[in-house]
């Protein structure tokens, strides 16, 4: 298996599109420009991201960003052996080689002396320096640069700065509306159309929390998993409470207030 094999996106992921965002990732992947994906936890960045890979048959090669992640995790580092040392390749680095569309989720998590490390591959240049290899790699022209965040979590500490934010174009996600919401649900796991609008119901209660008591509210990942284990027999109040309740919140006030929502809407 080539490279490029091993990265790719065999099986089509299920993505529902929202608005034009698929013609217009599109338009940005045939000039190669750096996208940036914003939007709340859990709404589908990371899955569009991937159904494009899938749909322009293109390698995929996701980072999932981290504070200690460093720049050499990114691009690369000599690593010592028995007969002396061999580089090797970051996952950044592999990308730039051999093509594929590079995936950096939650970039703000990663230090900003990180972050810089992508700039030469944003603009006209496309070149990535191996500064300890003494290499000015070219990228490939397949290349593509990605990255996400969450503008929800922003703090003066978690931003990305200016000079980095303006090297990208940029989506904006947001929870599917009600009927796409319930329909995802329903396309994921199984489960039948009215069970899918009482959970999304429920988290729409959720959504309108944050701020209030929440700092986010429930994803549509969460709500595939609920709809997942009711689908699996397990009894709908349980599987809220277990997947829509204990993972996003301890406050005993809003677990009330979601536990009054649930219980609501499977009387």
């Amino acid at each position: 298996m080539s490279d490029k094999e091993q990265y790719l996106v065999n099986t089509e992921p299920f993505y529902q599109p929202q608005h034009r965002e698929v013609a217009l990732y599109e338009a940005a992947y045939r000039r190669r420009l750096p996208v940036m994906v914003k939007g709340p936890t859990g709404c589908g960045k990371s899955r569009f991201i991937e159904y494009m890979a899938w749909r322009l048959g293109k390698p995929l090669i996701t980072v999932a960003c981290n504070e200690d992640m460093t720049a050499s995790d990114l691009v690369g580092r000599y690593l010592l052996e028995a007969n002396g040392t061999r580089w090797l390749d970051g996952p950044l680095t592999t990308a730039a080689r051999i093509g594929a569309i590079c995936y950096l989720d939650e970039i703000v998590e990663a230090r900003q002396d990180t972050i810089v490390v992508i700039h030469p591959l944003t603009d006209h240049r496309r070149m990535l320096p191996l500064d300890k290899k003494g290499e000015l790699l070219p990228a490939h022209a397949d290349f593509q640069l990605v990255i996400s965040y969450n503008p929800g979590y922003q703090s003066l500490m978690k931003d990305l700065k200016p000079s980095t934010k303006q090297r990208f174009t940029a989506f904006d996600f947001d929870y599917p509306g009600a009927a796409l919401e319930a329909d995802i649900l329903t396309r994921e796991t199984g489960l039948d159309g009215a069970m899918a609008e009482r959970l999304v119901s429920i988290g729409a209660v959720a959504r309108r929390l944050k701020g209030h008591g929440l700092d986010e509210g429930i994803s549509t990942r969460l709500l595939v998993y609920a709809a997942a284990l009711i689908q699996d027999a397990v009894d709908p109040r349980d599987a809220c409470h277990m997947a829509l309740v204990s993972p996003v919140t301890d406050d005993a006030d809003i677990r009330a207030t979601l536990e009054h929502a649930i219980a609501a809407t499977f009387a």
